[in-house]
Order: C-alpha cells, then sequence, then structure tokens
C-alpha cells in the first residue's frame, strides 16, 4: 500500500499512507477530524476516512460483517454522505444501489416522507417507487445515526414500499452507519433492527458524549 501511495495523496496535514500494523476495529476512526466551524455543523467529520484507502475498506468490510451470509438484495443509502458508503458496500456485495434523496431531486415518481434531522430542522425524504417490490431485502447504509430520524424516515419509506429491512427473527437485512448514537432514536433502531456499527464498545460513551 505505501509504495502504490500517489505523492498527490500526501500532505502535512493528511497522511493516507499511513496504515497501524495491527489494525483492530475502529483504528480508521482516529482518521476523523473534529468540528472547527461551530454548532450549525456535526460534532465531527468522517470524510477524511473515506480519503484513506485502507480506511475506507476496513470500514466497509466492519460494517458488512454482521450481515454475512444474510440474503441481501440491495443496498439503499442516504443523501448524502450514505451515498459513500451504500455505493462502497454495495460494490463489494455485487448488489444494486438505491439513491434515498432529500425531496426535489428525483425526477420520476417517488414517495415521501416528512423527518426531523440531527439538527432539529424539518425536512422531506423521497424515493423513487419503481426499485423496491414487495418482500425486497435493504441493508439500509448512512454515515451517522445521531437522533435516529433520518434513518427511521428512510426505513419507513422502504417499508411503505414493501421492502424488508429486518423482520426478527429470521433478520435478513438491516441497519448499517459508521456511529449508531445511545438516543432515544438510536436504540429504537438497535431494538427493532439488525444493525452494524464500527463504534468499539469501550469508545462508545465518548461517541454518545461528542468527544
Amino acid at each position: 500500500l505505501h509504495a502504490q501511495c500517489s505523492q498527490r495523496l500526501r500532505s502535512p496535514l493528511m497522511d493516507l499512507c499511513h496504515v497501524p500494523p495491527t489494525r483492530e476495529k475502529g483504528w480508521y476512526l482516529a482518521l476523523m477530524a473534529p468540528n472547527v466551524k461551530g454548532p450549525n455543523y456535526a460534532w465531527l467529520d468522517p470524510s477524511r476516512l473515506y480519503c484513506h484507502p485502507q480506511g475506507l475498506q476496513d470500514c466497509v468490510g466492519d460494517l458488512l460483517q454482521p450481515f454475512q451470509g444474510d440474503p441481501i438484495d440491495m443496498v439503499a443509502g442516504i443523501d448524502a454522505m450514505g451515498f459513500i458508503l451504500g455505493a462502497a458496500a454495495a460494490a463489494v456485495l455485487r448488489k444494486g444501489f438505491l439513491a434515498i434523496r432529500k425531496a426535489g431531486h428525483l425526477c420520476v415518481q417517488t414517495l415521501a416522507q416528512p423527518y426531523t434531522d440531527y439538527s432539529g430542522r424539518e425536512k422531506v425524504m423521497e424515493v423513487r417507487t419503481d426499485a423496491i417490490s414487495p418482500g425486497l431485502r435493504i441493508l439500509l447504509v448512512d454515515q451517522w445515526v445521531e437522533t435516529g430520524g433520518t434513518m427511521r424516515a428512510a426505513i419507513q419509506l422502504v417499508e411503505r414500499l414493501g421492502g424488508v429491512v429486518a423482520a426478527p427473527p429470521s433478520r435478513p437485512a438491516g441497519v448499517a452507519a459508521i456511529c449508531i448514537e445511545d438516543s432515544e432514536g438510536g436504540r429504537w433502531i438497535r431494538e427493532r433492527y439488525k444493525c452494524a456499527h464500527c463504534v468499539p464498545p469501550s469508545l462508545q460513551p465518548r461517541f454518545d458524549r461528542h468527544q
């Protein structure tokens, strides 16, 4: 990996060639950058992680590990950062990818679902109606689950179209995100759906406190 890294991917601020000798689950979380722009932004920026070749690969691998052997028909990613992890997961699984969009971007027939995002803003999410047939098993992917409102809206869209996100006890697909916080909405999702995330248990309290 070191020999193949391009010089353009190196800078004093971002060494994208360094890989620790022992790659424990979540090692790549240290690549993420803290918020330096104030309360109108998310507390942490994972996009730096995606620039690291091995970090991105291991992140996607950890997200998919709990679903090994599960019958997944399609991966759906949530606008916008969920597109990155979702498309990467779909490529690894050799499955199709469905974009769940913020309202107003799709020029085809859609189903809409209002929701409140992590910042408390009221929004609307939509999905095309011709991609999900009844019984289709969907793995839903987003970058982060903080309050759970965005992911819950995506789940509602899939299920309203007859798709299956998870159906205990068989639980054929589910929800994946870098972090699922221990919020009321996060717990609601964990209790009802098979979930995968990348934060080790020892670090989860710090992520829940945004530290």
